[in-house]
């Protein structure tokens, strides 16, 4: 028997139909700008998304530090929520690919309008690095898949530009949030300068992400994916995939979310678990364990030999992440072997 495999949505296979779509891909060399379902995808996203112009890239890290190389210059700070994805998971990019370092602020994945601003460095003090970019996560990772509210962003990204800052939306999966939040991507993405997704989370596909902003910044951003080797040539087969994702796999993230509900709500229940469920808005589970339970490692350990998959993001905290590869009635066991285990 297949594990049940929560510790990421990355995880998932292609479906049947997202491989014949793959197969019957038409394809070109990218580099050329040649494969004509890479300009279909690009086109797509720019209109999902409500930019001119966007750009496909292999990996969502390599989008990130890719949209820092465009936003920013060596020396400059950029502001971010705490844990987020660019200062935590993409071991030290942004100083060795961009020559920036990243102040976090706020809290649980989230900051405010007046947070941002108190961390802003004054300009033309020459100890000072200059502050030229904002960076917002939505959904936020370590947040436990936090929406982050659009009044916030759009205060946010509005003082930014009041003060000549950049802004970036690390939207990896900006379709979980935008479908729990009921608003479009387009709509989510509008303040800011740059937005990246990925399509190899929520969605379901193999690999890939994507820049979509104004076309000056995309012709920068296509030197910079150049510069780090993520051009691609026959890229049809993994665009078609990504295609394929936004038709059939957009609206099925509710059902992610149901089950993610399902699980944390078994979980609380647990005395040996801390767990904000007010956290829990999309497909991301994070619990920590209280003083007498095993540590995180302990518990992952134990699961795996029942054959249930989670993550320990920290000594004692754990993570679960649903998907398309995994059913309700997963879930419940997934709950019921947990629930034991931490009993």
């Amino acid at each position: 028997m297949l594990p049940i495999d929560l510790r990421s949505d990355t995880v998932t296979r292609p479906t049947d139909a997202m491989r014949a779509a793959m197969a019957a891909a038409p394809v070109g060399d990218d580099q050329y700008g040649e494969d004509p379902t890479t300009n279909l995808l690009q086109q797509r996203c720019a209109e999902l998304l409500g930019k001119e112009r966007a750009l496909w890239l292999p990996s969502g890290t390599m989008a990130n530090q890719v949209a820092l190389r465009v936003l920013t210059r060596p020396g400059d700070e950029v502001i971010a929520s705490r844990e987020c994805h660019a200062a935590w998971h993409e071991t030290g990019g942004a100083a060795a690919n961009a020559g920036v370092q990243i102040v976090e602020v706020g809290a649980g994945g989230l900051f405010t309008r007046e947070q941002f601003e108190a961390a802003i460095k004054p300009r033309g003090l020459p100890v000072f690095p200059p502050t030229t970019l904002v960076e917002i996560e939505n959904t936020h990772n370590r947040g436990g898949g936090l929406v982050f509210p659009q009044r916030d962003v759009e205060a946010i990204c509005s003082a930014a530009r009041e003060r000549g800052i950049a802004s970036f939306l690390d939207g990896a999966r900006l379709w979980n949030a935008a479908v729990a939040s009921g608003r479009s991507e387009a709509e989510l993405a509008a303040p800011f300068d740059l937005v990246a997704v990925a399509f190899s989370k929520g969605l379901g596909a193999p690999g890939g992400s994507l820049l979509a902003g104004r076309k000056e910044l995309i012709v920068v951003a296509d030197r910079q994916r150049r510069m780090m080797g993520g051009a691609m040539r026959q890229n049809g087969i993994f665009a078609a995939a990504a295609l394929h994702a936004i038709d059939q796999h957009r609206e099925r993230l509710r059902e992610d979310h149901a089950n993610a509900c399902a699980l944390a709500e078994a979980i609380a229940a647990c005395t040996a678990v801390d767990i904000d469920l007010a956290t829990v808005q999309t497909n991301i589970v994070i619990w920590r364990l209280k003083p007498g339970a095993a540590d995180a490692a302990a518990l992952v350990a134990c699961a795996r030999e029942q054959g249930v998959l989670v993550s320990a993001f920290a000594a004692r905290t754990v993570r679960a992440v649903t998907h398309l590869d995994v059913s309700a009635a997963q879930i419940a066991r997934a709950a019921e072997v947990l629930r034991a285990l931490l009993a």
